[in-house]
């Protein structure tokens, strides 16, 4: 079985590099840190006229009708900065959840970059996300059959202050449902990945529309997860690519003892190590994007084995980049903490690594015996 990508999407990959490497310089990626937004219109303007907010829209709606394969290129790219701003939120986390359930009325803005959305999902940090919410919805009587009112808090909302719309996840008398929250105007909340913004939302009160299925709506969130956190995965793959090649430029022009720490075996060792996670993070990231492209029948388990394995790979990777570096390693100087930064909040997002090697085991062994 062939993984590589093909000449089309490795053209993809080169034209991303470029243009990243034009538009995002690592003076941008700090400049972005106090922004309230997290891009600069210059550059989401260049994303959206380059067609990488359309990947993942259905062709019948503007899109390019792609799939994760090729949502892998760009993120593995946006990784290696890493990127601020909304992309992950609105491009891929909000477009996933909006073709999934079926929420047609947004994926026009969402490809056409006009308007950005993101979901409001998890309130835990820990374990399932799914059965976390304590968020609930009821129906409003004075507006209709349509009408619901929402309640409870979503307390960490990936750029939540300054999407136009967010999907919320709440409980109501179906199961598990998905609210449209146009507005939402969620508070920024401090979070240790400075080029993401977060937000608090508070949901006691706030109208919003069922969207999605008109039932229980757990499996298809299940899916959602799934391909997000194959997509975090591929993004967290550029992180440990570029925290590799920063160890390695500096360990080969930092003396010790006379010679380049380069040629200290302890090095070389770290180096070999931190080559070994990066290159099983490949492939399991590849193989699990592609098993979601086909609706592989080990789409699932690919995906857990995925986010499991990637984001434990990029916290060792990263940190072991700062030890390379060694006492500078992480003052604000150097782009490592970022990249640390970066894999360890990402560790957290739909799922964390921990729950995914749970979740794996599940399904090897049967439920309660992983």
């Amino acid at each position: 079985m062939d993984f590589t990508f093909s000449a089309e999407q490795e053209d993809f990959r080169q034209s991303v590099r470029a243009t990243l490497a034009a538009e995002a310089p690592p003076t941008y990626i700090r400049a972005m840190i106090d922004d309230e937004v997290g891009v600069s219109p210059e550059l989401w303007s260049t994303m959206v006229d380059l067609g990488w907010t359309k990947v993942l829209v259905p062709e019948s709606f503007g899109g390019l009708g792609l799939g994760l394969v090729d949502m892998v290129v760009l993120q593995e790219e946006m990784g290696r900065l890493p990127l601020p701003g909304p992309f992950l939120s609105s491009a891929v986390a909000a477009t996933l959840a909006a073709v999934h359930l079926g929420v047609d009325e947004v994926l026009d803005g969402l490809g056409s970059g006009q308007a950005r959305g993101t979901i409001a999902l998890d309130e835990t940090g820990h374990g399932d996300p799914l059965p976390s919410p304590r968020a609930t919805a009821r129906r409003d009587t004075a507006t209709g059959e349509e009408g619901w009112t929402l309640a409870g808090l979503k307390p960490a909302i990936l750029d939540g202050a300054s999407a136009d719309w967010v999907l919320v996840v709440a409980h109501d008398e179906h199961g598990l449902g998905t609210y449209l929250l146009r507005h939402p105007g969620g508070e920024v909340v401090p979070a240790l990945d400075v080029t993401r913004k977060m937000a608090r939302l508070v949901l006691d009160g706030r109208p919003a529309h069922r969207v999605g299925p008109p039932k229980d709506q757990t499996a298809v969130w299940h899916r959602i997860l799934d391909d997000l956190a194959v997509a975090v995965s591929a993004e967290l793959v550029g992180t440990c690519e570029r925290a590799i090649e920063l160890a390695v430029e500096y360990a080969k022009v930092r003396v010790q003892f006379d010679r380049p720490i380069a040629t200290f075996q302890v090095i070389k060792h770290k180096a070999a190590d931190m080559l070994h996670h990066l290159e099983l993070s490949r492939v399991a990231t590849h193989y699990a994007a592609w098993a979601a492209d086909v609706d592989d029948p080990d789409r699932a388990r690919a995906a857990a084995m995925c986010k499991g394995f990637v984001a434990e790979a990029a916290n060792l990777v990263t940190a072991e980049a700062i030890q390379i570096h060694g006492g500078i390693g992480f003052t604000w100087d150097v782009d490592c903490h970022l990249l640390y930064r970066r894999a360890k909040q990402d560790d957290l997002l739909f799922g964390a690594q921990g729950w995914q090697r749970k979740r794996l085991a599940d399904m090897l062994l049967g439920p309660g015996r992983g």
